[in-house]
């Protein structure tokens, strides 16, 4: 199987990036066209891990987490979309947190104002979910996990930076652009803080991890991201607006 394992192999942490439609998932078209990334991140030591955005095929992710003898204990949600969670898109059906909660009932952490959306998208009922301010931790065994609210693609949307080392931004940021802000709950003035603002403490060295191969490299430092992605150019929020306002 194809995927980046970012952690030493004697490291604790547990860390994959899986490519839907590469490296599970491999007969769903959708998949393949999505380029959708699902991360496991975890502690070897105790064998816990959470997966962040659970979609296509939840059994095959269960059994990738297995096969590294690790437990899927909870999930993250980086926001609402289907391709991210679960539900219908484009009038086809794509599995996610509905199928994880019958497979393997875990756990959802999602933004508290993503909670509505991500019922709505997925069916999955409030108790389900468990609703996080900006600033929370969510641990895996010993690692911590801090959630960042970075709102303008969904309002909901969030990041989380892993044990102070990798950030694994959703569709909030990519190697080569940003999310869309046209879509329902999007932002643009929001995202550009997001961008701007509330990354900005995630230092140069620390390792991005998008939602989408939409590069050609799966990921990059903050520091060269932050060099080469256009997204950074503009110098204010009115430059910002002028290139990717709607």
């Amino acid at each position: 199987m194809s995927s980046v394992d970012a952690a030493d192999r004697d490291d604790r942490l547990y860390f994959r990036q899986l490519l839907a439609g590469r490296d599970f998932a491999t007969s769903d078209r959708v998949a393949r066209q999505m380029v959708n990334f699902v991360y496991l991140i975890g502690d070897r030591a105790t064998g816990e891990a959470l997966v962040v955005d659970p979609a296509y095929d939840i059994r095959g992710l269960l059994d990738v987490a297995a096969a590294d003898g690790m437990r899927v204990t909870g999930a993250l949600a980086t926001h609402y979309h289907p391709d991210h969670v679960g539900g219908d898109m484009m009038g086809y059906r794509i599995s996610g947190v509905r199928e994880l909660l019958t497979l393997n009932p875990v756990p959802i952490h999602v933004q508290r104002d993503e909670s509505p959306w991500v019922q709505r998208v997925t069916g999955a009922s409030e108790s389900d979910l468990v609703l996080h301010d900006s600033g929370d931790v969510v641990t895996v065994g010993d690692l911590r996990v801090e959630l960042i609210h970075t709102p303008g693609h969904t309002p909901g949307s969030q990041c989380f930076f892993v044990d102070g080392r990798y950030l694994v931004s959703g569709d909030t940021l990519f190697l080569e652009g940003c999310g869309r802000t046209d879509l329902p709950g999007g932002d643009p003035a929001q995202l550009y803080e997001s961008l701007t603002k509330k990354l900005a403490r995630i230092p140069d060295d620390a390792i991005l991890f998008p939602g989408h191969l939409y590069s050609a490299e799966p990921s990059a430092t903050m520091g060269e991201t932050r060099r080469m992605n256009f997204v950074f150019k503009p110098r204010t929020e009115a430059e910002w607006l002028a290139m990717f306002g709607r």
